[in-house]
């Protein structure tokens, strides 16, 4: 893991997307983060010492989806599907579909596997796999606010992850989509699918893959930033909600609640998803996996490096 110094940072953005606005001071304390997302191999290791079964390789309850067909309701989990030309952006179904026996086991559809991947972040993962990994591990799920302060490095209001410029000289600084999304990809940074993590360069903390490859989980339930009651003010540690630093604690009042997803992944493209941002962010239904998500987990006490 790696130590994130804490202080006071601009949290969102007024340039890009209504939901990161407004911009507004927000202060953390310091915390470990893990390097890296969690891997195949990390998550491997996790199911044979618990024998977690995941939410997409359960059969979905009838009595949360009532008329939906009974073949709906067979495991499964989102995949995303390249189309063979453009196609309309504003309806996503054109490109992910659910795909019955898709899982963390098998990423790129049933008859995949890990074997040749397990460095590669773990992907169809729900909120409840996520917070009982993070349970077994000892750790936690970063909030918005802890993960967002820790993916800009110190660079406080620079565009990206490491600084203001996409590709500097030419170098592309983190596995996102080069090209037409979603149906033509030109893969100049390499990867067509996930990348292993650690492939491109560090932030100014050391944390690897803080922009693109996958989204990664928070603890925070998604709201607009302009719900905040005071933007204006320094919100101190928000944390999954909090009345105390501006933020609304509450479930949310709707069917199914949604977490606050960081950091873009290898689907976004400056056509269609400029999310990989510090500032970019994406509400995600807990009861849904998907394979461009993953995440990694932080330690709020302070704690030396060998973990003692």
């Amino acid at each position: 893991m790696v130590w994130v110094p804490g202080g006071t940072f601009l949290m969102g953005s007024d340039s890009h997307y209504p939901e990161e606005a407004p911009a507004h001071r927000v202060k953390v304390d310091g915390f470990w983060m893990d390097e890296f997302t969690v891997t195949n191999r990390d998550f491997e290791q996790f199911v044979a010492a618990t024998e977690h079964v995941t939410l997409a390789e359960k059969p979905a309850n009838p009595d949360d989806y009532p008329g939906a067909l009974p073949d709906l309701l067979a495991p499964s989990s989102m995949m995303f599907r390249k189309p063979a030309m453009q196609v309309d952006l504003g309806n996503h179904y054109n490109w992910w579909v659910y795909v019955r026996g898709a899982n963390w086991r098998h990423p790129r559809g049933p008859a995949s596997t890990i074997r040749k991947i397990a460095d590669h972040p773990v992907v169809h993962v729900a909120y409840e796999d996520v917070a009982a990994y993070a349970n077994w591990a000892g750790k936690e799920l970063p909030s918005e606010a802890e993960w967002e302060f820790a993916a800009r490095g110190g660079l406080d209001g620079a565009e990206y992850v490491w600084g203001d410029e996409l590709t500097p000289g030419g170098m592309h600084m983190a596995n996102t989509w080069q090209g037409d999304f979603p149906f033509r990809n030109a893969v100049d940074d390499g990867f067509e699918h996930t990348a292993p993590v650690g492939s491109f360069p560090p932030n100014g903390y050391g944390l690897y893959d803080m922009a693109g490859n996958v989204w990664q989980w928070t603890i925070d339930w998604y709201q607009e930033h302009k719900a905040i009651d005071s933007p204006c003010c320094t919100a101190v540690n928000p944390r999954g909600g909090n009345r105390e630093t501006s933020y609304d604690a509450r479930l949310p009042d709707i069917k199914i609640p949604r977490k606050v997803t960081k950091g873009g992944s290898h689907l976004c493209a400056p056509n269609y998803c400029r999310r990989y941002r510090p500032a970019g962010r994406m509400a995600q239904p807990v009861d849904t996996s998907i394979s461009h998500l993953g995440f990694r987990c932080i330690v709020r006490r302070k704690m030396e490096l060998n973990g003692q």
